[in-house]
C-alpha cells in the first residue's frame, strides 16, 4: 500500500453510466474488492475494507464454551398443551 510520502497525480475523472468515477493508478491500489468512501470538506477519503473472515473460519478459532446453561424452559408446559 502506498505511504503519505507519495507524491500526488493527477487523474481523470469520467462517467460510468450515472455514476463519476476514477481510475486508481497502480501505485495507489488498494488490497481487497471493497472500501468505504467518505467526505471530509472537499476532499473525498478512499480506505480498504478489511475482509471480513468467512463464518466457519471464525468459528475455529473459537474455544469450546465448557459452561453450564440453565433450562430456559424450566417450568413451562410442554409445546403439545399450549392452545391458542
Amino acid at each position: 500500500m502506498p505511504s503519505s510520502s507519495e507524491s500526488p497525480r493527477h487523474v481523470r475523472l469520467f462517467r460510468n453510466g450515472r455514476n463519476q468515477a476514477v481510475r486508481i493508478p497502480r501505485e495507489f491500489e488498494l488490497p481487497g474488492h471493497e472500501a468505504i468512501m467518505r467526505r471530509e470538506g472537499a476532499r473525498l477519503v478512499i480506505e480498504p475494507l478489511e475482509s471480513a473472515l468467512d463464518l466457519l473460519q471464525m468459528l475455529r478459532t473459537w474455544e469450546p464454551i465448557d459452561d453450564v446453561f440453565p433450562d430456559v424452559d424450566e417450568g413451562l408446559p410442554p409445546l403439545d398443551d399450549i392452545r391458542p
